[in-house]
């Protein structure tokens, strides 16, 4: 989910992110007739695979009950993330070394190969499986269209775009939760894969004549930044992607199957694998909070660690341990996505007064208000309704935080380097995701595995994300003080 929505929350306020502009575009708007097919293209690409992530949110109660795989529940969303890693390193490096066109068609191509594999799967195990060609192929698409975006257009048409790309989640965040339920309840949960797939192959389509155009960018003399086609290299992102997967199964293991030797020492060598790949990806003191774009790349995957490790356990909430309906339960999705957008828009109109950390910070306790909130809905004696505005309160927290971050990123990314820095940004997206989920759903996994209440489970996993949040609280305080003052500055090596 976080890979496709990156690029739309960097709203109106990213007028001034540190892009060269070409100056064959500098005439005519977004609909003018050189951009048309460019805006379309990628607003509608977002729009269904926007789609197909609140979809999945909404009916992966479903799906898990009929195959059976309520143990691998976590799996379903961490398997899209560690995809992501992988399509977010290639799709950063050939954009940056061969221009927007090559990494964007391989994206969905496999996107839909995921889908196809998703919605045949005869098991849990083979959804898993479709799921990571789905994340491989969406990891593509923030990095090339943040590329297309800085080298297509001039700076006031970027916030303009940015603005445009935000309204891509409004009609799936209205229409998809409700949707996919009624698919699922009238055609069956498979029909809302493999019916998304003529839709995003056109519209992809769309897009290719434009991002052909864009061809390759040359490296600008003087440039001291990262050379991202060195530094993110494809080896480097499976590694990263294979050790965040022995992490989550050394979780698994030890809290699922009670591996207590097996699983440490799986979780260990998970660390030991993600580590190096991770300080060779990212900027360098990343871990460390170093101010500037390396305290900016940590507090997003501490975002997301949050948001997301509690997000993909809320439908479970309200329709396994509640026992309501899919449907209802797509109303907590669709609340906490139009609350997003509301918050992305609020923070575009607060950023010139407001400091970045401020904005972060702000969000942060909406969405902790929201989480706990969400996490008294597992007392049977709390009224379910609160349930769904719980999570429409978390999503406007996210929605006021989750922006100036990566309005951050396009102020602080070495001229040049544009591909790297958004790659970087994404992979830490896919990563706190990935792990925050995970982590979450070795709990359930245990829960079920000891026959103890779904709801133990589940309430781990909400404390989990709330342990995200203490961390992104201490990490946000390195952030720069000022988006206005934030200015691009070169990488250290």
């Amino acid at each position: 989910m976080t890979a496709e929505r990156e690029l739309a929350e960097a709203t109106a306020n990213a007028a001034g992110a540190p892009v060269a502009r070409d100056e064959r575009c500098s005439a005519g708007g977004l609909w003018s007739a050189q951009r048309r097919a460019l805006t379309i293209g990628l607003v509608l690409t977002i729009t269904f695979i926007a789609s197909e992530a609140l979809a999945v949110v909404t009916i992966m109660p479903v799906v898990a009950r009929d195959l059976g795989g309520l143990r691998l529940y976590g799996w379903v969303f961490s398997a899209f993330m560690l995809g992501n890693v992988v399509g977010i390193v290639a799709a950063g490096r050939q954009a940056d070394r061969y221009g927007p066109a090559r990494p964007f068609v391989a994206g969905l191509t496999l996107f839909c190969a995921g889908l196809a594999t998703a919605g045949l799967a005869p098991t849990m195990l083979v959804l898993v499986g479709g799921r990571v060609l789905q994340g491989i192929g969406a990891g593509a698409v923030p990095a090339v269209a943040y590329v297309a975006i800085g080298r297509s257009l001039p700076e006031q048409l970027r916030a303009r775009m940015m603005a445009v790309l935000s309204t891509a989640w409004v009609l799936p965040g209205l229409a998809g939760p409700a949707a996919s339920a009624a698919v699922a309840t009238l055609v069956g949960w498979r029909w809302v894969f493999l019916g998304l797939l003529p839709l995003v192959a056109i519209t992809g389509a769309l897009a290719m004549p434009a991002l052909i155009r864009l061809g390759k960018r040359p490296q600008e003399e003087g440039n001291v930044g990262r050379d991202s086609a060195a530094e993110h290299k494809l080896s480097l992102g499976v590694v990263a992607a294979a050790g965040a997967g022995l992490i989550l199964a050394g979780l698994t293991l030890t809290a699922g199957s009670g591996q207590v030797v097996l699983g440490p020492v799986v979780l260990v060598l998970g660390l030991a694998v993600t580590g190096p790949s991770l300080r060779r990806l990212l900027p360098p003191g990343t871990f460390a909070a170093r101010p500037g774009l390396p305290a900016v790349i940590l507090c997003r995957g501490l975002l997301t660690f949050t948001f997301f490790g509690a997000d993909a356990y809320v439908t479970l909430t309200i329709t396994t341990v509640r026992h309501h309906s899919t449907a209802l339960a797509g109303l907590a999705v669709t609340g906490a996505t139009l609350a997003w957008t509301g918050g992305a828009w609020l923070q575009s109109r607060l950023n010139g007064r407001w400091e970045a950390r401020r904005l972060v910070r702000s969000g942060l306790v909406i969405i902790v208000t929201g989480l706990a909130a969400m996490a008294t809905v597992l007392l049977p004696a709390t009224p379910i309704e609160v349930g769904v505005a719980a999570w429409t309160v978390a999503g406007f927290g996210i929605g006021l935080a989750y922006a100036p971050i990566s309005l951050l990123m396009l102020r602080e990314a070495p001229a040049g380097s544009e591909g790297w820095a958004s790659a970087s940004l994404s992979l830490a997206d896919v990563l706190g995701t990935a792990l925050g989920i995970g982590a979450g759903g070795a709990a359930v996994a245990a829960a079920t595995a000891h026959n103890w209440p779904l709801r133990a489970g589940v309430a781990v996993a909400f404390a989990i994300a709330g342990v995200g949040a203490i961390g992104l609280s201490v990490a946000s305080r390195r952030l720069p003080r000022s988006l206005a003052s934030a200015s691009p500055r070169p990488a250290v090596n």
